[in-house]
């Protein structure tokens, strides 16, 4: 382990994320909100630290190692989220205990979505856009942005974005140098991004609401500036310009890049991810609109319209809201939950377990019954026309199994703290699936449940963000012996 070659990028990672607590000043300063003191504080504290960090390292020059690139990951996200919660704890409002602030920044950055902060329509304008900020920056990850950055200071990215980036198949490259890889996914990103925010302006958006909330939809993160979150905007359009781009977002953006590269559509139908992914969607979408319709809470038109939204909403992990899901019928509050566990496709801004793994479990377990029925046949495991290797295979059998003994272990520590049971089965699946909003006491916010339990689902939202792999490998003996 190099750990002079670790403080060294940390430092430097720090000085640059320093830069993105500048924005929120210049937004304090048009709409006079008086904020800007905190961001200002917090920047210095940031750039101070990191310079410190990085000066008496900054002459040393190793080659990283793929564990170097699993410690720097997993030590940036908890540093980056502590100095993400200095403006909240700085502010005058809301000025947030340590807790909620920590809460609220790794929320942001992991693009949970899951909130302490009420009353968010009297909050100071540069606070509201700082949030969405957050998870603008942690849709991609904040680490991939600075692998195009940091071949210019002579650091190596490749091991770096094997440990950052979500999905199973992690090995695959869009182009040739890592570099230019992740510069073509932030060229996708931000090119959402800008017309996201123009579809909701005009739409009716202020602009101000059309940037953050197309920040929180590129991000699938679900942050609002708005207490209603989506219902603020009684208007249908939006409502609809927001399910097409967190369907966008929820699609692989390698897919994005292949069609945008051949100037075709074809490579997103070609993609059994995609089709699976669709399909999905589709069929939840008409099982939650018949279930409205036919239990009489809503007219035809309204159960297409919040039922679609909701159900996209929670199947792509963005948790927007435009009703009170929670008073809805015990089955279908119970779908979308589950369907916030397949998640949105690997390689996207998404959380869950990812749908080319639901897909690759599902394929799995029909190999094993056809095995029982013929016991010497070679039966391949294909995804479209390519057979997947065992290693993949053992992969995605390994990843869900830590994913369910991490999820009972969450959910039983939560039940400990004291939060009823279903309060504790959602909000671990929300933070593991980086969803944002549960079921009971935190299907709007999280403000009421107790220190211990933010604390343990601040824990679940990194190990969602990271994939679990990346972060329990930290608490492997093995991985730590030279």
């Amino acid at each position: 382990m190099r750990f002079s070659s670790i403080q060294r990028i940390l430092g430097i990672l720090m000085m640059i994320f320093s830069f993105t607590l500048l924005p929120p000043v210049l937004v304090s300063l048009i709409y006079q909100d008086h904020a800007a003191e905190g961001f200002l504080i917090a920047f210095f504290v940031t750039v101070t630290i990191g310079l410190l960090a990085w000066l008496p390292v900054r002459n040393i020059r190793h080659e990283l190692r793929l564990q170097d690139g699993f410690v720097i990951v997993a030590l940036f996200w908890g540093v980056l989220s502590l100095i993400g919660s200095l403006p909240f704890m700085l502010s005058e409002q809301p000025h947030m205990s340590l807790t909620d602030s920590f809460f609220e920044s790794i929320s942001g950055l992991t693009t949970t979505g899951a909130t302490v902060i009420t009353n968010l329509d009297e909050m100071p304008k540069a606070i509201l856009f700082y949030r969405q900020q957050l998870q603008w920056l942690g849709g991609m990850g904040i680490i991939v942005l600075a692998v195009a950055v940091l071949p210019m200071l002579r650091i190596g990215g490749m091991q770096l974005y094997k440990a950052e980036t979500p999905g199973p198949m992690k090995d695959t490259k869009l182009t040739p140098r890592i570099t230019e890889t992740a510069k073509a996914l932030w060229i996708i990103y931000l090119s959402l991004t800008i017309v996201c925010a123009l579809a909701y302006w005009l739409a009716g958006m202020t602009l101000f609401d059309a940037i953050g909330h197309a920040f929180s939809t590129i991000a699938i993160g679900g942050f609002s500036t708005h207490d209603a979150s989506m219902d603020f905007f009684e208007n249908p359009l939006i409502h609809l310009i927001a399910i097409v781009f967190m369907f966008i977002a929820g699609i692989n953006f390698a897919l994005h890049f292949m069609a945008y590269r051949g100037k075709t559509l074809r490579d997103y139908w070609h993609d059994s991810e995609f089709r699976f992914y669709s399909g999905i969607l589709l069929f939840a979408s008409i099982a939650v609109v018949a279930f409205l319709y036919f239990s009489g809470i809503y007219n035809g038109r309204e159960s297409v319209i919040k039922g679609v939204f909701q159900l996209v909403s929670f199947a792509t992990t963005s948790g927007f809201t435009t009703a009170d899901f929670n008073q809805w019928p015990g089955f279908v509050a119970i779908l979308l939950l589950f369907t916030s566990f397949i998640g949105a496709c690997a390689g996207s801004t998404g959380g869950g377990i990812k749908v080319i793994r639901v897909l690759l479990l599902i394929k799995q377990g029909a190999r094993e019954v056809k095995r029982l029925i013929h016991p010497s046949a070679q039966i391949p495991v294909r995804v479209g026309d390519k057979v997947i290797s065992p290693r993949v295979i053992d992969a995605v059998w390994g990843f869900f199994a830590l994913y369910v003994a991490s999820y009972t272990v969450m959910y039983l520590a939560l039940a400990a703290t004291g939060l009823d049971l279903m309060t504790a089965f959602s909000a671990v699946a929300a933070a593991m699936n980086n969803l944002g909003p549960g079921l009971g006491s935190v299907s709007s916010n999280y403000a009421a449940i107790n220190d211990p339990a933010k604390w343990i689902l601040c824990f679940g939202m990194l190990l969602g963000r990271l994939e679990i792999f990346t972060l329990l490998v930290l608490l492997s003996p093995g991985f730590w012996r030279r």
